[in-house]
């Protein structure tokens, strides 16, 4: 039986054995591997997210919440090689930190073949980047983005002009290999774009964001993609007035 095979069977039978669960003991014997093997792939199983559970001494062992379910993961070491391409060449990208912590837990239940192979693709790859934004800056222009909460920044303007002002964060774009938010300054009571990596500090406030959506961020340019959950891309219907141009309006 191949790893992911394992892996599979073995999340469901610790949901289906529920409270009561199976020792380290029991299900090497269950599987016909050691009982190393199986607590090796206990913490895989746990890295992927899943909620294992360990109850120590007399009549203890291993269980999994019964809603938890870990499908078979079948990425090829193409495939897996990509997504760690794709996070390694951006690190300024929003949420670039938790993309390589999901890809670490699909790393960790690839058979061994698989990943053997993607390793040995991998070193076949460099990437150079500049060094990237600060943890602590992007953590908070990534929160108020998705709690959708005023940011207060402190923000070098290209001709170094430096202020400190509220955003309501809208979008994040990246253009020409840079990344952007784009938000409502309430400084300048206008859609503004601010470099990531002019942006000195940055701290979420508890102020909850207007009603500026989308929308009025304006037109994306032709070549222009969104980041979307699923098949196809949808034109965003913007105001005419309003272009997407950091050149015109940032800062």
């Amino acid at each position: 039986m191949k790893r992911t095979e394992r892996l599979h069977a073995l999340s469901e039978m610790l949901r289906r054995s529920g409270s009561r669960g199976r020792t380290a003991e029991r299900l090497a014997s269950e599987f016909g591997v050691s009982v190393r093997t199986i607590k090796r792939d206990l913490d895989a199983l746990e890295n992927s997210g899943a909620p294992v559970w360990a109850r120590p001494g007399p009549g203890g062992g291993y269980g999994l919440a019964g809603r938890a379910n870990l499908p078979p993961i079948t990425l090829t070491p193409e495939q897996a090689v990509a997504l760690l391409a794709a996070v390694t060449a951006a690190p300024d990208a929003p949420f670039a930190d938790l993309a390589a912590a999901g890809i670490r837990k699909i790393v960790d239940v690839l058979d061994p073949r698989t990943r053997k192979r993607a390793d040995e693709l991998a070193r076949r790859i460099w990437i150079n980047t500049e060094t990237p934004v600060a943890r602590v800056i992007s953590s908070a222009l990534e929160q108020a983005m998705a709690e959708q909460l005023v940011v207060r920044i402190r923000y070098s303007s290209a001709t170094g002009n430096t202020t400190t002002r509220d955003v309501e964060p809208v979008i994040f774009a990246c253009r020409d290999g840079r990344w952007y938010l784009i938000g409502w300054c309430r400084m300048r009571n206008d859609m503004r774009w601010f470099l990531l990596k002019r942006i000195e500090r940055a701290s979420v406030t508890r102020m909850p964001c207007g009603d500026h959506g989308v929308e009025e961020a304006g037109i994306p340019p032709a070549t222009a993609r969104s980041v979307r959950l699923g098949d196809g891309q949808q034109p965003v219907q913007a105001r005419p007035d309003l272009r997407l141009d950091p050149d015109e309006r940032e800062g």
